[in-house]
């Protein structure tokens, strides 16, 4: 087989754009983000719309370019066929060493951490743990995308299912609704709330990354023309009404005062409505949680190595597909056994984990491929065409920007930042040499 089958049905593109998203932000990062603006819960609360608006103009416009090149790949064919090989190959070089490795390594130590709370096991179990969680999702994904895809849908349920009735029992048991109108302005103004807000913003874009990983499957989705629009706009509006209901929930349990200085709010919460015993099940949450999103990472990631090694910039042996299970076996191998190394590196994955945000550059330019793409095509009969274009994906690119060049400031500021910089310069003039080698060798 050189090909991949089309096997995700529309649903599981839909459970995979949400799992790809709830992770552990919306049960820890709201206290965070209320504290940035000062307790403000009615800055919070635009500051959470914003950030969902902005990923929806993201998601529909990168449901355009997928429905338009239904490809194995995704983000990376948008960036090769909208300014060529060599960002697309920096992309799928900087996946692979950091940003989906990077991710997995951090979702495996969340995993442990969380574990620990479940079930008591000895600090030196730590990494093995970590390792035999990246083991066990890499092993189901080359056993086959159907066992992988139904492994998602369902810990997507169960998370998605999980955000949901923790609010309706803490909406239904809190009293705090009445201190929530006291809250609700702004403590700070001009400048001091513009800059709040911009790094309120910030850390809800993160708690909403991650929707993205869904295009890398292109490949193997039944009828993408209409399945990547239909799935990443409803996606868009269950994630977003997700987190605002979540949001409600936490401040009818806690009171803005107490949800501000929470930085746990969902265990916070949950143990005082129904007492200590619920910071168990919380935790219990976040691992499948953090499971689901491992594994989410490990479906789609794969297929990029797998297209760079079909453009003969990759290793070839990833753009093999398995016989008998029909999965780019090798490439799911190569980056479990790549994360696992990283989650074992210490100081290393911590250095490296801070570089991650050299995705949003990425993510940015996928979306801005639609202008060029749109200009060479200009009388191309398009299966769906983003709403509001231009303005749709040059308000995303901006934030994506935004994102970068709030990283690259806080650099000038902060030491650890401006190692994360560096390591990311590193990265990216290592990238160059790599394509040249690549490049050559293909030619031979």
């Amino acid at each position: 087989m050189s090909s991949l089958s089309r096997t995700l049905r529309p649903r599981d593109l839909l459970l995979l754009f949400i799992g790809s998203v709830i992770g552990s932000g919306i049960f820890l990062t709201p206290g965070l983000i209320l504290r940035q603006l000062d307790g403000s819960v009615g800055a919070a609360f635009l500051v959470w719309i914003v950030g969902g608006v902005l990923s929806l103009l993201g998601a529909l416009t990168y449901a355009e370019l997928s429905a338009a090149n239904p490809e194995a790949g995704g983000l990376y064919c948008f960036i090769r066929d909208g300014f060529g090989r060599i960002p697309a190959f920096l992309y799928g070089w900087s996946l692979f060493l950091v940003i989906a490795s990077g991710t997995i390594a951090a979702l495996a130590h969340a995993f442990t951490r969380y574990l620990a709370e479940v079930v008591p096991f000895p600090p030196a179990a730590t990494k093995p743990t970590a390792v035999a969680m990246i083991a066990i999702v890499t092993a189901v994904n080359v056993w086959g995308t159907r066992k992988s895809s139904d492994l998602q849908n369902w810990t997507t349920l169960i998370k998605a299912g999980a955000v949901a009735v923790l609010s309706a029992v803490l909406l239904a048991l809190g009293h705090h609704a009445g201190e929530i109108p006291v809250a609700l302005p702004a403590a700070q103004h001009g400048m001091s709330l513009f800059s709040a807000f911009g790094l309120a913003m910030i850390a809800v874009l993160w708690a909403y990354e991650g929707w993205q990983f869904g295009t890398y499957s292109a490949g193997e989705v039944i009828d993408p023309q209409k399945s990547f629009p239909r799935a990443f706009l409803l996606g868009s509006l269950i994630l977003v009404a997700l987190y605002l209901v979540a949001n409600v929930a936490y401040l009818i349990a806690l009171g803005p005062a107490a949800a501000t200085a929470s930085d746990a709010i969902a265990a916070t919460a949950a143990s005082s409505v129904l007492g200590p015993w619920a910071g168990k099940i919380i935790a219990l949450t976040i691992l499948i949680s953090v499971f689901s999103s491992t594994n989410s990472v490990i479906l789609t990631a794969p297929r990029v190595f797998y297209a760079m090694a079909n453009d003969n910039l990759f290793f070839k042996k990833l753009a093999e597909v398995h016989p008998r299970f029909g999965t780019p076996a090798a490439a799911i191998i190569s980056l479990g056994v790549w994360s696992a190394v990283l989650a074992c590196a210490g100081k290393f994955a911590e250095l490296i984990g801070g570089v991650i945000f050299v995705g949003w550059i990425f993510y940015g330019l996928g979306a801005a491929a639609i202008f060029p793409l749109r200009r060479k095509s200009p009388n191309a009969k398009l299966p769906y065409r983003v709403p509001g274009y231009p303005f749709t994906p040059f308000l995303f690119v901006l934030a994506a920007a935004a994102i970068v060049a709030n990283a690259i400031i806080l650099a000038f500021y902060d030491p650890a930042s401006f190692q994360h910089i560096v390591v990311a310069i590193v990265l990216f003039l290592l990238g160059l040499p790599a394509y040249a080698f690549w490049r050559r060798h293909s030619a031979t």
